[in-house]
C-alpha cells in the first residue's frame, strides 16, 4: 500500500498492467484446499497459468527490446547512466518486472508443480544477459562485486568456531596498535584502510626499508 502513493505518477495503462499482474498472481496463489489430489489442477487454474505465461512472454519481449537500447545510451557516461536508469525505473522494467520476479519466486515456493506446468519461469531467464550488461555499467559495480566476493570469507569465520566478537577484535586494528607493533620491530602498513604485515617482504626487498 505504501507504493500506491506513486500511482499518480504512473500512466493509466501501466497502472492497469500492474493491477492485472497482481490479479494473476492472486489467482494462482494456493488456497487451503481440503481433499484436493496433489499435482492435479483445475482447468481454470491451468488457464490462469497459461495466461501468466503469455503475459510474461509479452513483458519479456518488450524489456528485451528496451534494455539493449538503454545500455547503448547509458554506456556513454555516468550522467547518461543516471538519466537512463531514471527512465527505466519508471518503465515496465522498473515497475512490473521486480514485482513479477518476486511473485513468481513466491508462487514457486508454494506450488512448484503448478509453476512448472505454467512455464513462465524459463522466459525470465532470457532477460538475465540484458540485465547483466546494463548493471555492469553502474558506478561502484566493482566495489559491490568485491563485497559480494568477500562475503564467503566472512561466513567462513563463523564455521571455524570464531564468534562475531572475536572476529571483530582480530580484524579491527587501531592506529596506536599499529604504532606499538612497529616500535617493537614489526612492519605493518596501511593501504586503503587495510593493515598488511610486510615483515617477510622487507627481508627479501632490494629497495630497503626506507622506501617501503
Amino acid at each position: 500500500m505504501d507504493q500506491e502513493v506513486y500511482s499518480k505518477e504512473r500512466s493509466a495503462s501501466l497502472d492497469l498492467l500492474l493491477r492485472f499482474q497482481r490479479l494473476l498472481v492472486s489467482k494462482l496463489y494456493p488456497a487451503d484446499c481440503v481433499g484436493q489430489v496433489p499435482n492435479t489442477y483445475s482447468p481454470d487454474l491451468l488457464g490462469v497459468g497459461s495466461l501468466l505465461k503469455k503475459y510474461t512472454a509479452l513483458l519479456c519481449t518488450h524489456i528485451g527490446d528496451i534494455l539493449p537500447v538503454a545500455t547503448s545510451i547509458a554506456c556513454t557516461s555516468h550522467r547518461h547512466f543516471a538519466e537512463v536508469s531514471r527512465v527505466v525505473d519508471g518503465d515496465l522494467t522498473g515497475i512490473l518486472l521486480p514485482e513479477l520476479v518476486v511473485s513468481i519466486v513466491l508462487l514457486l515456493s508454494k506450488n512448484a508443480g503448478l509453476m512448472q506446468e505454467a512455464g513462465a519461469i524459463p522466459l525470465l531467464a532470457g532477460l538475465l544477459e540484458h540485465l547483466d550488461r546494463f548493471n555492469h555499467l553502474a558506478p561502484g559495480k566493482e566495489r559491490d562485486d568485491n563485497e559480494d566476493l568477500a562475503w564467503p570469507g566472512i561466513m567462513g569465520s563463523f564455521f571455524t568456531g570464531q564468534s562475531c566478537r572475536n572476529n571483530e577484535e582480530v580484524t579491527l586494528i587501531r592506529k596506536a596498535d599499529l604504532e606499538n607493533h612497529n616500535k617493537d620491530g614489526g612492519f605493518w602498513t596501511v593501504i586503503d584502510g587495510k593493515v598488511y604485515d610486510i615483515k617477510d617482504f622487507q627481508t627479501q626487498s632490494l629497495t630497503g626499508s626506507s622506501i617501503l
